[in-house]
């Protein structure tokens, strides 16, 4: 058998192999250019290098403000997981909700709670939640329950 009658499995494709001699067409520098750190092992290109040019990140204004460190963030609560978890005359809080699993146990208490109105109620509940929907409010003052609202600190 001779070199030229060797073939490949279809589909495959054999691994270019650098630094071969100058024949191999990949030979010499390897494709690595002249001097350099590219052209130096151990050598990382940073994901925003740019060749040279002003990267994009040094370019743009750094100007504004963002609020978002003061946002509230909510924990939804709807009146069928109410329906499910309590029963008629108990008072609703944070913490029960917690308790009997209708909102997931958290590290840090820093979410507020807003109820939302999917689902019907028919037990009569007074709710002291963070926030609650027009909806969800009607859904259980039509059961004969209560609704009260307080700032998050509170509840």
């Amino acid at each position: 058998m001779m070199i030229h009658e060797l073939t490949t499995v279809e589909g495959a494709r054999p691994r270019k192999r650098i630094g071969r001699g100058i024949g191999s067409g990949h030979g010499k520098t390897s494709g690595r250019g002249h001097k350099g750190a590219g052209s130096r092992s151990g050598y990382k290109r940073r994901i925003t290098f740019e060749g040279g040019q002003m990267p994009l990140t040094r370019r743009i204004a750094k100007r504004g403000f963002n609020n978002r460190q003061f946002e509230t963030e909510w924990e939804v609560c709807d009146v069928a997981a109410l329906e499910k978890a309590f029963n008629a005359g108990e008072t609703v809080t944070v913490a029960e909700l917690r308790s009997r699993g209708v909102l997931p146990r958290r590290k840090s208490g820093g979410c507020a709670v807003k109820l939302i109105g999917a689902g019907t109620l028919t037990k009569s509940l007074t709710v002291i939640v963070s926030g609650c929907t027009a909806g969800a409010k009607k859904s259980v003052e039509l059961a004969g329950g209560k609704v009260v609202t307080r700032s998050r600190s509170e509840v």
